[in-house]
């Protein structure tokens, strides 16, 4: 689980550059969507956000996964 001091002062940022590690994402879809969703709690926890950012990174982290999910789909239908 990921805590308020894995994102310092800038949380959202190192959160975001979570989000757009595609290969990491596309690499492991479910422990990446994982580490994005505890990086959300931590950063909402250590109050760096509130309860409407954190509703939007929660469905940017789940809209990650779909595209992962998606992509991973697409890329075995053309093998």
């Amino acid at each position: 689980m990921m805590s308020a001091t894995d994102f310092p002062r800038g949380g959202t940022i190192s959160w975001l550059m979570l989000l757009q590690d595609e290969v990491s994402l596309l690499r492991h879809p479910g422990a990446h969507h994982k580490k994005l969703l505890d990086g959300a709690y931590a950063l909402f926890r250590a109050q760096l956000i509130g309860r409407e950012d954190l509703a939007d990174l929660l469905e940017q982290a789940d809209g990650a996964l779909a595209y992962a999910v998606e992509a991973l789909l697409d890329e075995s239908r053309s093998e």
